[in-house]
């Protein structure tokens, strides 16, 4: 009877120690553990694009930049790159910047340079990329919009991860239209 009797104890103070535990943390966690701020200065990034340039968010000061964190058996990301590649075309001479960053296994590199001859906007590995002031890129597509100042405009890590031509009309264009 007295061991029945611990072993309930020990049973249920380690499930609600666990449950209470697990909670606390993740419910702490759910923005501030993967979330950049929104409306303060984007964190760096910097990656060598699959061509052999250079991505530095820095040296892209007075440009807007999309930040897009993809794969390529990433069916709503491979959806959305058409509006971004038809987007950048309309924009591109107003300052608009696009960084596609594949987030695919090296074993992959040869379908993403693939894929990636399809758009004109640039592209990385991720081993080639330091993108760590973004959090666990942890869902993909995950998109990241920054403004001529340097100014974080939205965190893809929260709210619908989905990219289109009336989300970017929205907000983009705005941020395209102001002067650096």
């Amino acid at each position: 009877m007295k061991i029945g009797t611990s072993w309930l104890f020990m049973t249920t103070f380690s499930l609600t120690f666990g449950l209470t535990l697990g909670l606390t943390l993740g419910l702490t966690c759910i923005s501030p553990c993967w979330a950049v701020d929104v409306a303060k200065v984007a964190p760096v990034i910097k990656a060598r694009q699959i061509d052999g340039h250079t991505f530095d968010l820095a040296a892209n000061a007075g440009n807007v930049i999309i930040i897009n964190f993809w794969a390529t058996w990433c069916a709503p990301c491979r959806q959305e790159m058409p509006a971004l590649e038809s987007y950048y075309r309309q924009h591109q001479a107003e300052g608009l910047r696009i960084i596609a960053i594949s987030m695919d296994d090296p074993a992959d590199d040869q379908l993403v340079q693939q894929v990636m001859r399809e758009y004109s906007f640039a592209a990385a590995f991720r081993r080639e990329a330091d993108y760590k002031g973004y959090g666990r890129i942890w869902r993909m597509p995950m998109t990241f919009i920054i403004d001529r100042h340097g100014v974080l405009r939205k965190d893809g890590s929260v709210g619908d991860p989905k990219v289109d031509l009336a989300i970017l009309e929205k907000i983009v264009t705005p941020l395209l239209r102001e002067t650096p």
